[in-house]
């Protein structure tokens, strides 16, 4: 009787222990306790370096602003086709070319479009579409070549559409250039004014961040009725997306 007890008390031990085990696991085999992992931060680089700092984010986030003349002291000016009261900033959400998410994007664009703007941005970034930065022009004193330099997404600016004396498109607000290094304005003769651009003249280029015709970059510009300049005839426009096409 003594060594039939004893054989009972291991056994009962033995599943005490089991049990403990099994309430220390939850139903996909991992610890009961959770942590969230915390992505890696970069360091943080003035609006003109090659990278701008990454910060962790859950998703995508986007808020609109009023803005003054003071908030665009480069790329407004009096006698602009649009005037400050008309347009709205963005602060947003990117993806970047680093694999991290960005939260320090800003647009300026036209007040009526901000709301679509700000839905096909959602998707570019659900699409996991990278951006290299996102900056006002005004950080390049209003000058769209050194915009373009630094690869830099915009909106607007008030100028003259390129090699033309009327209005662009970004002067109105109603236009949107993305990557502009990854997709250049190329000239009917098949020239970029951007040296270390050239290479991206190839649009069978896969690269980050290159637009091709149908993909889900163009889809989503597509789904508020904006068309690309990729497409246009004589001289392409492959980072350009506005409200009339043009």
């Amino acid at each position: 009787m003594p060594g039939r007890t004893l054989l009972r008390t291991a056994a009962f031990m033995t599943v005490f222990a089991v049990a403990a085990t099994a309430c220390g696991q939850d139903k996909d085999g991992g610890n009961g306790s959770t942590a969230s992992a915390t992505p890696p931060t970069a360091t943080g680089t003035p609006s003109s370096a090659p990278s701008p700092s990454a910060t962790p984010s859950a998703g995508f986030r986007a808020s609109v602003h009023r803005v003054t003349a003071a908030d665009l002291p480069h790329s407004w000016h009096k006698g602009c086709p649009v005037g400050p009261s008309g347009l709205r900033r963005i602060d947003m959400t990117y993806w970047g070319m680093d694999g991290k998410t960005h939260d320090n994007g800003q647009l300026v664009v036209n007040a009526k479009v901000a709301d679509d703007i700000v839905t096909v941005f959602r998707k570019l970034y659900d699409n996991r579409y990278p951006i290299r930065r996102m900056e006002l022009v005004d950080v390049y004193k209003g000058s769209d070549f050194d915009s373009i330099e630094a690869d830099n997404t915009s909106a607007f600016n008030c100028r003259n559409a390129t090699g033309s004396g009327s209005w662009s498109q970004h002067a109105y607000g109603l236009a949107v250039d993305i990557n502009t290094c990854e997709n250049p304005y190329v000239t009917a003769g098949g020239e970029v004014a951007h040296k270390h651009c050239v290479k991206y003249k190839n649009r069978d280029n896969r690269d980050p961040g290159v637009i091709h015709d149908g993909d889900k970059t163009v889809r989503a510009f597509a789904s508020i009725g904006w068309g690309w300049g990729g497409v246009w005839n004589g001289a392409r426009d492959y980072q350009h997306f506005s409200s009339n096409s043009r």
